[in-house]
């Protein structure tokens, strides 16, 4: 049960990461998708990490607040 969690778990990152439009922008090499992520943990370990956080955190829960509100009037 718990390896079938996890799989759906990661399943559902990298649909995060292909949401975001990383994976076009990368044009699918996933080598600079990780470096990408390699950057954004070094940003979050930095000094205004904790600042950087509650940055992402708000936007994407706006993103996710957005896309709902787009569902909920057929958009």
């Amino acid at each position: 049960m718990q390896r079938r969690e996890r799989t759906r778990h990661l399943i559902e990152l990298g649909g995060l990461v292909q949401k975001a439009g990383l994976v076009d922008l990368a044009d699918d090499d996933r080598a600079t998708i990780y470096g990408a992520l390699l950057e954004l943990v070094g940003k979050a370990k930095s000094e205004a990490g904790g600042d950087t956080l509650a940055l992402w955190k708000r936007r994407g829960r706006r993103a996710f607040d957005a896309e709902e509100a787009g569902r909920e009037t057929g958009e």
